[in-house]
């Protein structure tokens, strides 16, 4: 087994059974939850908040991703951390000039940090604060829904960012989420990613534990 970290996306998962959901992606092998919280504001779609990653805290103890796609992260990030999430992922778009500022704050609560960019977003934006991140998350479609197809433009992000870490930090995590799929998995990992976010290419899979043994090459 490589050290490549498979996160399913419970935007994927059954709402109405998230407890169980979640529960069958720790029996199948996952290794991270990526919870995708959305605003309506910030992305066009409104998933969930605080409340279910708390609830989720109780159903597993693998760690919580929570991937904030929202507006104002800072004024939510003690509560995500508070409520469970080992790692606390925020926007550069949403936080512009208080990107450090804000991984500064979801540090001092004691979850790890993470700066996320958008696909039309220069991979350099998150190189600024790989000093402060503890994982660099690249979007490969737009946030706000899932099911969508890779925009191959993140490979050049991956790879580069990739590079950067290997040279200046290395114990930080490269995240990749959107358009995952186990034909294009390997390919990511090959370009440095190490942590595979995806929703639909397990979920929808007959076999949920085959589909995240194949994500992760």
């Amino acid at each position: 087994m490589n050290n490549v970290l498979i996160a399913p996306s419970i935007l994927s998962a059954d709402f109405s059974r998230m407890g169980e959901e979640v529960k069958s992606l720790e029996v199948c092998g996952a290794d991270m939850i990526h919870a995708d919280v959305m605003d309506g504001v910030f992305v066009p779609n409104i998933t969930f908040g605080i409340k279910m990653v708390e609830d989720l805290r109780k159903c597993t103890a693998l760690p919580i991703d929570a991937h904030l796609m929202i507006v104002h992260p800072e004024k939510y990030v003690e509560r995500f951390a508070k409520a469970g999430a080992d790692f606390v992922t925020v926007h550069y778009e949403a936080c512009k000039e208080d990107t450090a500022k804000t991984l500064k704050l979801i540090k001092s609560c004691g979850a790890k940090a993470g700066v996320v960019i958008n696909p039309d977003t220069p991979w350099e934006r998150a190189a600024e604060f790989l000093p402060l991140c503890d994982m660099i998350l690249v979007m490969s479609v737009y946030p706000g829904f899932g099911g969508q197809k890779y925009i191959p433009s993140a490979d050049e992000k991956l790879l580069n960012l990739s590079r950067l870490i290997g040279e200046k930090k290395p114990q930080t995590l490269l995240e990749i989420d959107g358009g995952v799929t186990e034909e294009n998995a390997p390919r990511l990992i090959g370009l440095g990613a190490n942590v595979i976010v995806a929703g639909s290419a397990v979920f929808k899979a007959a076999d949920r534990k085959k589909a995240i043994a194949a994500l992760r090459g």
